[in-house]
């Protein structure tokens, strides 16, 4: 088995990646204010405790996260105009242009790293990353195990 070796590689990747995001995205934004900020382009609006899903995190976590977001300009928070109960989050101006430059930053580091092997290897890596990152069936789990 390829345990250790690969352990190794991915950390290593993983803490590269962390470090280019964290001084590019730097000062304006964070890794999860970007993962935040995708979201919010891909569904216009949502409550905030629809992004706890997105996010695997904690509604209070959510809700400091989104506080910093606000005071930033990177989001707007408004009341639903039939039930004020409702808050909605979504993009503002700045935010929508803090997206793009944070999926610009992330995508000049993956090709970066990408570029190191073929079309083909690309394509293979995606997969295999694909086919491990899928959850498994019970019954899957159980034919691997025997």
């Amino acid at each position: 088995m390829y345990n250790s070796d690969f352990a190794k590689c991915w950390s290593r990747l993983t803490k590269d990646y962390k470090l280019h995001m964290d001084q590019e995205l730097a000062p304006s934004l964070t890794e999860a204010q970007l993962a935040v900020l995708e979201v919010l382009e891909d569904h216009q609006k949502m409550k905030p405790s629809d992004l706890i899903p997105f996010l695997a995190t904690t509604p209070a976590a959510v809700t400091m996260l989104l506080d910093r977001m606000e005071k930033n300009n990177l989001i707007r928070r408004d009341r639903d105009d039939n039930d004020r109960r409702i808050v909605w989050v979504s993009l503002s101006d700045k935010g929508r242009m803090e997206t793009e430059r944070g999926v610009a930053i992330r995508n000049d580091f993956m090709n970066s790293v990408l570029s190191n092997i073929s079309m083909h290897n690309q394509q293979l890596l995606v997969y295999l990353l694909g086919k491990m990152t899928t959850p498994k069936t019970k019954e899957h789990a159980l034919s691997s195990t025997s």
